[in-house]
C-alpha cells in the first residue's frame, strides 16, 4: 500500500519534469545558448565558399586547364573553447561546394574506403557487367582545410563570443596556397538570472 502510495505522489513530480518540445523550421534563426550552433555553421560555409570561388585562383586554374577544378575537403580542427561538431560545418562547406556548380567535388578518405571495399566486394560478387572498375577514381587538384577559434570575454552574465574561422585551399601537388579566407562572428550574451 506505501509502496502504491508513493507512486501517486511520484506521478505528479515526474510529469513536471519532463521536457516541453515544440518542431520549428529547421530555417529558423534562434540563439539559445549563444554558443556557436548550426546557423553560424550554414552561414560561414556559405560565406566562405562564395569568396573562395570568387577568388583569383579560380579563374586562373579554369584558363590554364580548360576545366573545373577537382576539390575535397579536409580536416576543420575546433580551436574553440567549446565543444563543437566540426563535421556539420564541414558537410555544410561540401553542399555550399557542389551546389556552386563551379568545381567537382571528390570524397572524404573516410567515404572513399567505404567505396573501395564495395568496389571489392563486387569484384568478387557482382555479374561481370555490373563491376565497377578499379582505377578510374577521379584525384583532387585542392584540398580545403582550416581551423575554428574562439575567444570569450565574460563578466558575470554578460560575455561576448568572438569566433574566427580560417580557411585554405591548397594545391595538392605543389603544396601552394591559392587562397586564404576568414570569416569572424561576434555574440554578445547576457544571461538573466534564473531564481529556483
Amino acid at each position: 500500500m506505501k509502496k502504491a502510495m508513493l507512486g501517486l505522489l511520484l506521478v505528479p513530480f515526474v510529469f513536471a519534469c519532463s521536457p516541453s518540445v515544440k518542431r520549428v523550421e529547421t530555417n529558423l534563426v534562434k540563439d539559445v545558448g549563444g554558443g556557436w550552433n548550426d546557423t553560424d555553421a550554414q552561414m560561414v560555409a556559405q560565406d566562405m565558399i562564395t569568396d573562395c570561388l570568387n577568388g583569383g585562383w579560380y579563374n586562373k586554374y579554369v584558363t590554364r586547364n580548360g576545366k573545373e577544378p577537382v576539390v575535397i575537403v579536409g580536416t576543420v580542427v575546433n580551436n574553440s573553447m567549446e565543444h563543437i561538431n566540426t563535421g556539420v560545418f564541414v558537410e555544410e562547406m561540401q553542399r555550399a561546394l557542389i551546389n556552386s556548380g563551379k568545381v567537382e567535388f571528390v570524397a572524404s578518405s573516410a567515404e572513399r574506403g567505404e567505396v573501395r571495399t564495395e568496389r571489392l566486394e563486387q569484384d568478387e560478387f557482382a555479374s561481370e557487367e555490373t563491376r565497377k572498375a578499379f582505377g578510374k577514381e577521379v584525384g583532387a587538384d585542392f584540398m580545403l582545410s582550416g581551423v575554428l577559434n574562439s575567444v570569450v570575454d565574460k563578466s558575470g552574465s554578460k560575455a561576448l563570443v568572438f569566433y574566427q574561422t580560417n580557411l585554405k585551399l591548397i594545391n595538392i601537388e605543389t603544396n601552394q596556397i591559392v587562397w586564404n579566407g576568414q570569416k569572424q562572428i561576434k555574440k554578445y550574451v547576457k544571461r538573466s538570472k534564473v531564481s529556483f
